[in-house]
């Protein structure tokens, strides 16, 4: 998340702010390319319930590293990654440490996640619309995760093939979406120069300084 919601900002992402998250890009670079990488690998494994289940552990003890290691616009959502990643952590270590997780129980707990984290992206997706011009690929995160949660818990008896595929599908999606957010957050303080440097409603640019441009109200 790189805003919450209700933050009171304004319309307005200075330059400094836009060099403090760009500064950040590889985090979700490295998640999405090793979400990837575990995409093909659940589809290239004959796995076994206790295998997939340690696994999965696994990926969601390194989402939880990940997002509490992501930056925000303020503090608070700093906060709010760390919680959110330690949430994750702690999930990914209960389904390592259950003794032998069923199908259901394994299903709850990736329909869980997936819910969660999609809720999660939609809302700050809607809270940075007014500050990050691409604030709909954080939508796209979301409404790609929380259908596939859905289809998660709404087959609670699903076969390990079925949760094989849900969790390749979800890895493989999500991976590319976050390498395309982080390219566009590498570039983020550029995408704020040329904002303000188009020509405003009376033919002149802005004259603004960077440090204080806002980004013009996205829709």
């Amino acid at each position: 998340m790189l805003v919450a919601p209700g933050t009171a900002i304004g319309h307005r992402l200075s330059r400094n702010v836009a060099e403090q998250l760009a500064r950040s890009w590889w985090i979700p670079f490295l998640n999405g390319v090793v979400l990837v990488i575990v995409g093909f690998l659940i589809f290239s494994i004959d796995w076994t319930i206790r295998e997939l289940a340690t696994f999965i552990g696994a990926v969601f003890i390194f989402q939880g590293i990940s997002t509490a290691l992501e930056t925000g616009i303020d503090l608070r959502v700093r906060r709010a990654n760390v919680v959110t990643g330690l949430l994750s952590a702690a999930a990914g270590i209960a389904i390592i440490v259950w003794p032998e997780p069923g199908l259901t129980v394994l299903a709850i707990f990736i329909a869980g996640f997936f819910i969660v984290s999609g809720t999660l992206s939609i809302v700050g997706a809607f809270a940075a619309r007014d500050l990050v011009p691409n604030w709909w690929l954080l939508l796209i995160l979301g409404l790609l995760e929380i259908p596939l949660g859905v289809l998660a818990l709404a087959t609670p008896g699903a076969t390990l093939a079925a949760l094989i595929t849900v969790g390749g599908i979800w890895a493989v999606a999500i991976g590319v979406m976050r390498i395309v957010l982080a390219f566009e957050l590498k570039r983020l303080p550029e995408t704020v120069d040329e904002a303000w440097a188009e020509p405003g409603p009376n033919g002149a640019q802005s004259q603004d300084t960077p440090a204080a441009q806002t980004i013009p109200r996205a829709g």
